[in-house]
């Protein structure tokens, strides 16, 4: 992908994988990590869909975010991230491994993909959630299924139906645009393993091992301390080690 330092609008697609409620929360904590960091840095940050799993989890979760040279600072966060710690509801105190995946997308102009109105089915729905009597009243939550593809995206954050399928769309961009620049053959759940993995416990970039307040990123060998610092959205050890720019700068 040429120029990717002059990419300045990202799609971070944050998704719980195995370990059930707790791989929930662990994504939930993943996506409010990139949220603060985001703040801290200046850059802009908005939830576009979500799909929530008690109070602090999420299924699936896809925000927005912008800022200069944004995709060249996040690019490798796109994986399996891995966390071992006691859940708030393990009674024996045992450690339990779940894993999240991230995956960081650039958006890209229309231009740049190939993509047919014959190839889209697009569906309405209320989008709920906050947001007063015009959110439960009209019909503005857009959800697009790329035929070709089964490709599956939505927003329900705007206001009105044109807005969100203009986000869905940017996000289905995103996702055709990696999908052509880094694979030219081979189905979806390829393309997808080929990006974050199949979000098993063994095939994971990073852990976040709460016990030990130890994060160890796995492809550089590198190792923090002060967890709780860097969930709470102090990315920047991370940042220096893979040589990108920092809050700081």
């Amino acid at each position: 992908m040429a120029d990717t330092a002059n990419i300045n609008k990202v799609i971070l697609e944050v998704r719980a994988g195995t370990g059930g409620d707790e791989a929930s929360l662990f994504a939930g904590d993943l996506m409010r990590m990139y949220q603060k960091y985001a703040i801290k840095r200046g850059w802009g940050f908005a939830i576009l869909d979500a799909s929530e799993s008690g109070a602090k989890g999420y299924k699936t979760a896809v925000a927005e975010l912008k800022g200069q040279g944004i995709y060249e600072a996040l690019k490798q966060e796109s994986g399996v991230h891995r966390v071992q710690r006691i859940p708030a509801t393990e009674r024996q105190g045992r450690v339990h491994t779940s894993t999240a995946s991230v995956a960081v997308l650039p958006i890209v102009e229309a231009k740049e993909v190939n993509l047919k109105e014959s190839d889209l089915e697009v569906t309405f729905s209320r989008a709920g959630g906050p947001g007063g009597q015009n959110v439960n009243k009209v019909e503005s939550a857009v959800r697009i299924t790329h035929k070709p593809t089964g490709i599956v995206v939505s927003c329900r954050e705007e206001r009105t139906q044109h807005a969100n399928r203009e986000k869905a769309m940017e996000v289905l961009r995103s996702k055709l645009f990696t999908i052509q620049h880094e694979q030219a053959v081979g189905s979806i759940d390829q393309i997808r393993r080929d990006q974050i993995g199949s979000a098993e416990r063994s095939e994971k970039i990073r852990t976040y091992n709460y016990p030990d307040d130890r994060i160890t990123d796995h492809r550089i060998g590198k190792k923090w301390g002060n967890l709780e610092k860097i969930i709470e959205g102090d990315l920047d050890p991370i940042m220096k080690a893979f040589g990108q720019p920092t809050s700081g700068k």
